[in-house]
This record gives structure tokens, sequence and C-alpha cells, in this order.
């Protein structure tokens, strides 16, 4: 199983002691997932915020990529049957038609950026498809790449 994980600090709102979210992404059953679960070690409140699939808010996205780094998605091999990618494409992010076909072509070209989980689960998705991809770390040299 493919996860990553991160801890997001603020104030508690019951104690003003420090908060910390510890916010994960995964893929399990072949469905990419996020949860958020968060814990006082002052006034030991703590509590499950959130288990649900499809793509995380933003703050718990922002907080895995920086704790993690981005990884990149590439085509490998011969050019792809491009009506293969952007039915992917558009199932898994639910984007139009113009905006798969943006993703498509820097997909094929430098690569779509984001966390591994994400970038996992698109692979995975691509190869049912017999579209051989690709994932490896996103070098600090790619500022142009994609992210999704």
């Amino acid at each position: 199983m493919t996860e990553q994980t991160a801890k997001i600090e603020s104030r508690c709102d019951g104690c003003g002691g420090i908060l910390v979210r510890q916010v994960n992404q995964f893929i399990d059953r072949g469905q990419l997932w996020w949860d958020a679960e968060a814990s006082c070690a002052s006034c030991g409140v703590g509590w499950c915020e959130s288990f649900e699939s499809g793509q995380p808010p933003e703050v718990v996205r922002s907080a895995l990529l920086a704790a993690n780094g981005p990884s990149r998605l590439r085509v490998v091999g011969p050019a792809p049957n491009l009506v293969s990618v952007l039915k992917v494409l558009r199932e898994v992010w639910e984007v139009p038609l113009p905006q798969a076909r943006e993703l498509a072509d820097e997909l094929i070209d430098a690569g779509l950026v984001g966390t591994l989980a994400e970038m996992e689960f698109l692979r995975t998705r691509l190869r049912g498809r017999g579209v051989a991809a690709e994932v490896t770390l996103a070098g600090q040299s790619d500022p142009e790449s994609a992210e999704v």
C-alpha cells in the first residue's frame, strides 16, 4: 500500500497547547483515500477528523507535499493511445476535455507532479488502460511541470 503522512501543528483551542494534526494519503482497494486525526499532548483532547476517498483538502495536500516532496509521473515507452490517457485523466480528476488534453500533453512530455499516492494511483489506472508510466521523485530543476 502506498502511503504518505505529514504533521500539522497549531494551537489547541481548549488549552493553548500544541495540537498535532496527522494527515495521511494512501491507496486502498483501488481507491485514493485521505484521513486526518488530531491530538493535544497538553490536555489530551483528540479526535478523528476525516476519512474520505478522493482528493484531500488543499491544506492536507500541501502538508503532504511539504513533508515528503513531490513525485513525478511520466509516460514511458512508445507514444500512448491518447484516448486511453484522456479517459483516465477525466475519470480520476473529473476535468473537462480541454483540461484533460493539457494534462495529457504534460504527462507525455515533462510529466505531472503531485503527491506519491496521487501519482501511483494515476499510474495504476493508466496501466489498466495499457499505458506504461513511471513514478519518480520530482527534481528541483523542473519548474515548468504541471502540478495536479
